[in-house]
């Protein structure tokens, strides 16, 4: 019950998952749903680059977040991210590189871990919206996905680490831009190609 969701249109992993057997149960559905959300995100996040010149790696788990909340939904997708950080919390090494435990999430990543259930649920309204279904939309959403990983993450270099706002910028925004563009071309083609496979870009009445 607490992760039931009744979105203005299907999303793709709704309309993937069968509802049939244990999985017509909503919450089995749901607990199921998001913790393949967190586990997808934690293997993603063992996809890691570390440069020299920032002590933010280049990791695959933003891409989790983006697709956990355009897959799951505004309530599922963020659920999923939580449970990312908190298993994260408590030890599980679920973050980027193995690590895991509350110091380090108060390093230099801390600003983008809090921002992955925002990108979640804002990724979420734009699946439940409609927008993962066509490229140009999945492509604006992906873009602020991404884009808002900055807004939350860079602040924390400034106001955290005690980095200048330009060394916090070339740090922290400028070598993860191409990896970013990779990401959105994953993206794009899991969420619009998927539909397309189903072979539908209707959204349910």
């Amino acid at each position: 019950m607490a992760f039931a969701t009744n979105p203005r249109s299907d999303t793709l992993a709704q309309r993937l998952v069968p509802q049939h057997g244990i999985l017509a149960n909503q919450d089995v559905r749901a607990t199921l749903l998001v913790v393949a959300g967190c586990l997808f995100t934690a293997l993603l996040a063992q996809i890691r680059i570390y440069l020299p010149f920032t002590p933010v790696p280049i990791v695959g788990s933003t891409l989790g977040a983006l697709l956990a909340g355009s897959l799951l939904g505004t309530r599922l997708g963020p659920a999923s991210m939580l449970l990312y950080l908190a298993v994260g919390a408590l030890g599980m090494p679920v973050f980027a590189g193995g690590n895991s435990g509350i110091e380090y999430m108060q390093g230099a990543t801390l600003g983008y871990l809090i921002a992955y259930p925002v990108v979640a649920a804002t990724m979420g309204w734009f699946a439940e919206h409609g927008w993962d279904r066509k490229l140009k939309t999945n492509v604006a959403a992906l873009v602020i996905g991404s884009l808002l990983f900055y807004v939350l993450g860079v602040p924390w270099l400034i106001l955290g680490l005690g980095m200048s706002p330009i060394a916090a910028i070339a740090g922290g925004v400028l070598p993860f831009l191409i990896g970013d563009a990779i990401k959105i071309l994953v993206a794009v083609g899991v969420l619009p190609g998927g539909w397309r496979l189903l072979g539908t870009d209707k959204q349910r009445s």
